[in-house]
């Protein structure tokens, strides 16, 4: 069952949607949260996951980011890592008082750029007490560095000065440009970030997983912020508690899971898909199924069943 939720994240009112098990006739319950990718919105991939895994037992969470989707804040289209990872946050607090729900068995799931937002998230909350990702991303390495970490460090360098002439604009009381995320056709997309590009336009700006609300811009003020945020600089602090992370062995930004992977220090699994792309792990039935009841079986394992 999904229910339309709201809740707090440093004074902004975040949209969620919370799913339950089919069978409601138990005690407490383990539950995980879902961040959604860069972009996202609840509706698309984060949501896919929550419901299966709430299928099979979980209650669950997927939510929009602050500034994106449903939730509020401005302005729209900000991506403010810091707050993204309050955002996780937020929600673990939100779930501690649900009727159901047992507040010593939550878990953290991020998919894509939240892949990397749930790591400071855990690392710095001890409420979490196992984390998984699924084609996980530090989204200011991505910016930086490139998707594949080959990208020209000219190219941030530009950037950093379009987010500086735009927080300049807004000092003036004028509207700044914005960040466009996507180009107008697949072929462009294709030609200006290879076959990750194009498969990113088709699971965003196609029916396949279009969504109204999923962002098509970001504010410039996120990138300057992005240049001093670092997913992994928390590893560490994880400690004992256990991580699993899923890479599909034909993504580009495999490098990124595998960076975190290394510096993890406690109990750790790095699980590929075989064949599998970045995107293809966000909706493709071949590789979600098999996806799905891994992370059934690590979060079952690791937060127990239903009681």
């Amino acid at each position: 069952m999904r229910t339309d939720v709201t809740f707090d994240s440093a004074g902004i009112t975040l949209a969620g949607h919370l799913y339950t098990p089919p069978s409601a006739n138990v005690g407490t319950r383990p539950a995980i949260v879902v961040g959604h990718p860069g972009s996202g919105v609840k509706e698309q991939t984060a949501g896919l996951y929550a419901s299966r895994l709430a299928e099979r037992g979980f209650v669950t969470l997927a939510f929009d980011a602050a500034y994106q989707g449903e939730s509020g804040g401005t302005p729209r289209g900000l991506e403010d890592p810091a707050h993204r990872v309050e955002d996780l946050k937020a929600a673990v607090s939100y779930l501690t008082t649900r009727p159901g729900v047992d507040a010593d068995r939550i878990g953290a799931l991020g998919i894509c750029a939240s892949g990397g937002y749930v790591l400071p998230a855990t690392g710095s909350d001890h409420r979490i007490k196992a984390v998984a990702t699924v084609s996980a991303v530090d989204i200011a390495r991505q910016f930086r560095l490139g998707a594949d970490g080959t990208q020209d460090p000219a190219v941030f360098q530009s950037m950093l000065d379009a987010a500086a002439n735009a927080r300049t604009t807004t000092a003036r009381g004028e509207k700044p440009p914005t960040l466009t995320l996507f180009p107008e056709s697949i072929e462009q997309a294709r030609a200006l970030g290879g076959e990750h590009g194009a498969e990113g336009f088709a699971y965003y700006r196609t029916p396949r997983a279009q969504h109204p609300r999923s962002a098509s811009f970001f504010d410039w003020a996120g990138i300057d912020r992005m240049a001093t945020f670092d997913a992994f600089a928390l590893m560490p602090l994880i400690g004992r508690r256990p991580l699993l992370m899923v890479v599909g062995t034909r993504a580009v930004t495999a490098w990124m899971s595998v960076e975190a992977f290394q510096q993890a220090v406690g109990p750790k699994e790095i699980h590929w898909v075989e064949g599998a792309s970045h995107v293809d792990l966000y909706d493709k039935e071949q590789y979600v199924g098999p996806v799905v009841e891994k992370l059934t079986d690590f979060f079952a394992a690791k937060l127990g069943q239903a009681v």
